[in-house]
């Protein structure tokens, strides 16, 4: 339809721009393709946004440490089995 390397990159910085903003993918196609693009240039143009927010992305060296704490009044009490439960019960 337009192959216009400026075009691409309008369609693409969109993309990005609505990405950033919280819309869906899914959302952000649709809306491209009611407005008259195709199918294909807008499958493309969000490859490629995909391509560049992800060479952008932080790359996380360490991993999160999770530490757990027990405090003594929030350990359970020992208590009986089912079976003992079940004999209490029908006595």
């Amino acid at each position: 339809m337009f192959n216009d390397k400026n075009y691409m990159t309008e369609i693409i910085s969109y993309i990005k721009k609505n990405l950033k903003r919280g819309y869906t993918k899914e959302s952000l196609k649709w809306a491209l393709i009611h407005q008259g693009y195709s199918k294909y240039e807008v499958e493309k143009a969000v490859i490629r946004a995909d391509k560049e927010l992800a060479e952008s992305a932080p790359i996380l060296k360490t991993k999160p440490v999770i530490k757990y704490e027990v405090e003594p009044s929030n350990i359970p009490k020992e208590k009986g089995s089912f079976f003992d439960f079940l004999k209490n019960l029908f006595r």
